[in-house]
């Protein structure tokens, strides 16, 4: 897709953008080569690659919290497991009214 000649006369160029509230972003805009674009909330213009290397530890970063809220998940429908059987409830129907399901060791 092309895009449509800017009045300036340039292309847009595009920029990638860290922001100090901890968001990443990527922006296109029709700016001089040595010219930045004025950001709308504070930040600092970073290479392709800075930016890069910034979102892939972000995206590791989540991925361990989200490992870590289910294998919290996991241990509180075990724990509600164990207790509605101690109580004498059917294991179908304490695995049912829990949420727990057994699940595979990792070797």
């Amino acid at each position: 897709m092309t895009t449509a000649p800017t009045p300036s006369g340039t292309e847009p160029r595009t920029f990638w953008v860290l922001y100090e509230d901890g968001s990443a972003g990527r922006i296109s805009a029709d700016a001089a080569e040595d010219e930045p674009p004025t950001l709308a909330k504070a930040g600092r213009v970073v290479t392709e690659e800075e930016y890069d290397a910034y979102v892939t530890a972000l995206a590791a970063q989540r991925d361990e919290h989200l490992a870590e809220v289910r294998d919290q998940e996991q241990a509180r429908a075990r724990e509600d497991y164990d207790a509605l059987r101690v109580a004498g409830v059917p294991e179908a129907t304490a695995r049912r009214m829990s949420g727990y399901v057994e699940q595979a060791e990792e070797s």
